[in-house]
This record gives C-alpha cells, sequence and structure tokens, in this order.
C-alpha cells in the first residue's frame, strides 16, 4: 500500500523534530488547568461505561497517554513518527506505544472504551477527515467516547483554515462544523469546551474540545 503523501511528510517532520518537540510539550498540562479538567471528564466517562482500553492517537512523545494513565485509565499510544514513539517508550516504559496511522489503525473492531485525539487532526486534508472519523467509530465500542482536540477558526462560515504550522501544513476547524462530521460518523457529541489562549501560548487560537459517543 502506498503511503499518502501528506501522512509521509507530515512523519518525516515530526521525526527531524521529535527531540525538540518532546522538550517543548512534555509538562504542557501542568499550565493548563481546563485541559486537566476535560481529560479529567473524559476519563470519568469511559470508566462509567466499562474496562476498555484508551488510544491515544497522535501521542507524540507520550505525556499525555502517561496522564490518562495517572487518571486510572488502561492507555496506549500510537503516532505515525517512529522517533516521537522511541522517545515516549523511553520515557513511558511501562506503557504501550505503537507506530501507526489514524487513518488505517491496527486495532480490531469495537474494542476501545474510549478515543483521544489531542491536536492530532490539524494535519489531515479536509477530504481525508471523514475517513478517519469513521475508523474512530469503527474502533470503539458502543457507548465507547472519543476526545478530539483541536484549534477553532476565526470564521465560521468556514469550515476550515489554513495556518502555518511550524512542522507541516495544518488546518483550524469550526467547532459546529466538525461537530456534525462526528455526527455523521455515528458519534453524537456530548459537551464540547472552548477556551480562549493563554498569553503565554505561541497560537492565539482558541482551544477545542468535543467530546462525542459511539451510541
Amino acid at each position: 500500500m502506498v503511503e499518502h503523501d501528506v501522512l509521509s511528510a507530515t512523519r518525516q517532520a515530526y521525526d527531524a523534530a521529535a527531540a525538540q518537540y518532546a522538550q517543548l510539550f512534555r509538562d504542557e498540562l501542568g499550565g493548563m488547568p481546563l485541559d486537566r479538567a476535560i481529560l479529567s471528564a473524559f476519563a470519568e466517562v469511559v470508566s462509567a461505561s466499562g474496562d476498555g482500553q484508551v488510544a491515544d492517537l497522535g501521542c507524540g512523545p507520550g505525556h499525555v497517554t502517561a496522564h490518562l494513565d495517572s487518571l486510572g485509565l488502561a492507555a496506549f499510544g500510537v503516532d505515525t513518527s517512529s522517533a516521537m514513539i522511541e522517545l515516549a517508550r523511553q520515557a513511558y516504559p511501562a506503557l504501550r506505544f505503537d507506530v501507526g496511522s489514524m487513518a488505517a489503525l491496527n486495532i480490531p473492531d469495537g474494542v476501545l472504551g474510549g478515543v483521544l485525539t489531542r491536536w492530532s487532526i490539524i494535519h489531515t486534508p479536509p477530504q481525508e477527515l471523514p475517513g478517519i472519523l469513521a475508523e474512530f467509530h469503527r474502533v470503539l465500542t458502543p457507548g465507547g467516547h472519543v476526545l478530539v482536540g483541536f484549534w477553532a477558526g476565526d470564521d465560521p462560515s468556514h469550515p476550515t483554515q489554513v495556518f502555518d504550522h511550524a512542522v507541516a501544513p495544518a488546518y483550524r476547524w469550526s467547532p459546529d462544523h466538525l461537530a456534525g462530521m462526528l455526527r455523521e460518523s455515528g458519534l453524537a457529541e456530548v459537551a464540547r469546551m472552548v477556551r480562549q489562549p493563554q498569553p503565554t501560548e505561541r497560537r492565539q487560537f482558541q482551544a477545542v474540545h468535543l467530546l462525542a459517543c459511539k451510541a
């Protein structure tokens, strides 16, 4: 199977930036109480629905996977960048980390209690996102939850906006549009959190988390 050019380019870019990325973001949650709160809520609803595993898709150096583990979830990480996965395995040797693509997950149907994708869909071309959301639906058990983190666009009339990301081309999304795409994939919105950017954040975009559930 020939790998898509965008996926290949993104993987190579993150391989090259992996060490710097890990250094910059490993402790990011310490200064983000609202992000920790939505992750805690996600952990609670997943735990209440059963004991299924949780996949942190686009896990990078593994710090958020480790945070989910600290919240009592059976979490494992998946990332397209082998360099990121190697750093995650070194930092958190007790946890599982796999190289893989969100577009074709090596996970059986209906086995996950939760899927987290935190700023991992931003490099996905809009025409390819429905296929990825279908993968989320496929691997979730009925009643399983997905939490999607992304940056919101400035103009609600535009579903997506391209922006100049430091590593690879990226997109901002209209929260309502993305919620509609989740719904079309069989994932009904449960809640959303919209956070204004902190003064210290490089990107002065609204940060959005959408929580959705598979019927």
